[in-house]
């Protein structure tokens, strides 16, 4: 397969992202941040912030598993992985932790293990089509570093 063609089937499949809302225009203005001199710049950024936010989830997942769950600390994981899902343009994991936090300050603790579970599938889905993005753009180096 040749290189134009895989890079419009990332264009395409980026295009999917955006419709179906797992991406805003936040990663777009991440992406812009990525040059030749930073080729593997949003392959670590997104590596990073997968391993991050399994990590949040991890956390947030124990304290709510607890009797009486420190609703605060709670809030403030969530806080951070709605901050870090914004920064990278995780759209719908973003709007599912805005939810969540609607429940930790209602101190609700059924309602936040019903949000952390959409949370959770929202971040799943979106880290299975990141791979998918980054296992298209690896495709591409390696068509573009052999034609060199």
């Amino acid at each position: 397969m040749d290189a134009i063609v895989l890079k419009e089937q990332r264009l395409a499949f980026l295009n999917s992202l955006f419709c179906e809302g797992y991406l805003d225009e936040q990663f777009k203005q991440v992406q812009m941040l990525q040059d030749a001199n930073t080729p593997g710049f949003m392959a670590d950024l997104i590596t990073l912030y997968c391993q991050d936010s399994e990590r949040i989830l991890a956390e947030i997942s124990q304290a709510l598993n607890e009797k009486r769950p420190d609703f605060r600390k709670v809030d403030a994981s969530v806080h951070q992985l709605k901050g870090s899902s914004a920064s990278v343009g995780a759209h719908q994991v973003k709007l599912a932790c805005i939810e969540l936090r609607s429940h930790c300050e209602q101190a609700n603790k059924d309602g936040c293990v019903k949000a952390l579970n959409v949370v959770k599938q929202q971040f799943y889905i979106l880290r299975n089509k990141l791979e998918t993005l980054m296992q298209l753009e690896q495709k591409i180096q390696v068509l573009a570093g052999s034609h060199i």
